[in-house]
């Protein structure tokens, strides 16, 4: 595989007051408004002021016991997406759902509902939950065991593609002479049984702009980079070296051929988190400043809740117990980020308060300061290496992290030729270069199946 010059994409991980666990302590930020729409309209007119690709919403469905410590609630993905898609026209919309607590039907419905509003801008970040604090809002079970979420993940998307797929295209005939509304003939049940999901369908939702929404995938483990390689066209991945970056994209694009997909099919989006200044030394101060305002009481909880040990009486600047924690074939949840947090300690030898301030701007994701010219350096070495195909952009606090993005680095990105000056395109898949999905055919129409 070749790596010439090529222009990268870049996704907005929107998250309340930004990624550096004291942001709603900056400042300039503003923890109260992160429930309020003309909060997010403001960052997402930013964003597609800057021409990025694509913004994204995470969620989980609990509530952390650490709320005290700073702001992690979350409007939910769907009802905020489509207030933003009256309040945009370009950018994409990308939101979480879990298939670990949902049905295929609400899901595909949902995202089939979004595309349309949005006029063909929709993505699905495609989820499995971590955490039994999770599962205990959904029942007396804990979490599933890892390989069973995906199992169900798997079949929850061919269910979810067969529904996007239970209306051909000129299903809807809208003949008023005749009183024919829809062709029943070209509306198609799936009829899906598994081991999971018993689901008859059509959908009652014709088929949307984009055919299906773009599908996201974060997973990082091996069972989810093999999920990725098969089902996902965006991968938002957390690699903190250029090296780990480039074997993460080597070996997930490498996977591909046995699902007869090719490496275009599918971008692939680290998070990264610049802290931005006009100069290096005004950047450092900026990292310093907010470093300065965490709290390492709410850092070892953090680090405890990953490594699935109490660390809390150990010293702050005495190294990891790491003959203590667990393994990570132990691990039921987080694998990838248990493993990164891991190597990251060992291989530059931190202690635990070290480990919590190199982890708390972007939890574990590339992070970096300096100048615009600096940032777009890196990010371009990462592109031109083969490590990405563009960025999940992970702003330290917003608005100002992400207006210092897009009014000083996206111009030096436009200037060297890798990054868009305008829109192309009206869809996601557009925006990521990739195309329309060929509906799938099915045996039996509606009418004839009853």
């Amino acid at each position: 595989m070749s790596y010439g010059k090529k222009k990268m994409h870049l996704n907005l991980f929107l998250r309340n007051t930004g990624h550096h666990e004291a942001s709603w302590r900056h400042p300039g930020s503003d923890p109260n408004g992160v429930t309020d729409i003309d909060y997010y309209i403001k960052l997402a007119k930013m964003a597609e002021a800057g021409k990025l690709d694509s913004l994204f919403l995470a969620d989980s469905y609990g509530l952390p016991p650490t709320m005290q410590f700073l702001v992690q609630q979350a409007l939910e993905p769907f009802t905020l997406l489509s207030a933003l898609a009256i309040a945009t026209s370009r950018i994409g919309l990308i939101g979480t759902a879990s298939t670990t607590y949902n049905e295929p039907f609400h899901v595909a419905r949902k995202f089939n509902s979004l595309d349309h509003i949005s006029r063909g801008r929709a993505g699905f970040n495609i989820v499995t939950s971590t955490g039994n604090a999770t599962a205990f809002n959904f029942g007396a079970a804990p979490l599933p065991e890892h390989t069973d979420r995906y199992e169900r993940a798997g079949e929850f998307m061919e269910v979810a593609k067969g529904l996007w797929d239970s209306w051909e295209e000129d299903a809807v005939v809208a003949d008023k002479a005749q009183g024919l509304y829809v062709d029943p003939d070209k509306l198609h049940e799936i009829n899906h049984v598994g081991r999971h999901f018993h689901v008859k369908g059509p959908l009652n939702l014709p088929r949307s702009p984009q055919g299906h929404p773009v599908l996201v995938q974060a997973g990082a483990s091996d069972t989810g980079r093999e999920f990725a390689s098969r089902m996902a066209e965006a991968v938002f991945t957390a690699q903190n070296t250029l090296e780990d970056g480039r074997s993460f994209y080597a070996d997930v694009k490498g996977r591909m051929a046995k699902y007869g997909r090719s490496p275009e099919q599918i971008k692939i989006l680290p998070g990264f988190c610049p802290v931005i200044g006009d100069t290096s030394a005004e950047a450092k101060e900026k990292e310093r400043e907010l470093n300065e305002l965490t709290q390492p009481e709410y850092g070892v909880y953090r680090l405890s809740n990953l490594l699935k040990m109490d660390l809390r009486g150990y010293p702050l600047d005495g190294p990891l117990p790491f003959a203590e924690l667990a393994k990570n074939h132990e691990i039921n949840s987080q694998k990838a980020r248990h493993q990164l947090y891991l190597e990251l300690a060992q291989r530059e030898k931190l202690t635990i308060r070290q480990l919590i301030l190199r982890t708390a701007t972007s939890r574990g994701h590339y992070s970096m300061s300096g100048t615009p010219i600096e940032i777009a350096d890196e990010m371009e070495r990462w592109i031109v290496q083969g490590a990405a195909d563009g960025f999940n952009l992970m702003p330290p606090y917003f608005p100002s992290g992400l207006e210092e993005f897009t009014q000083k680095v996206i111009p030096e990105l436009q200037n060297r030729g890798l990054f868009r000056t305008d829109y192309e395109g009206t869809t996601l898949r557009e925006h990521y270069g990739l195309e329309r999905p060929e509906r799938s055919s099915f045996r039996q129409s509606v009418i004839s199946a009853q």
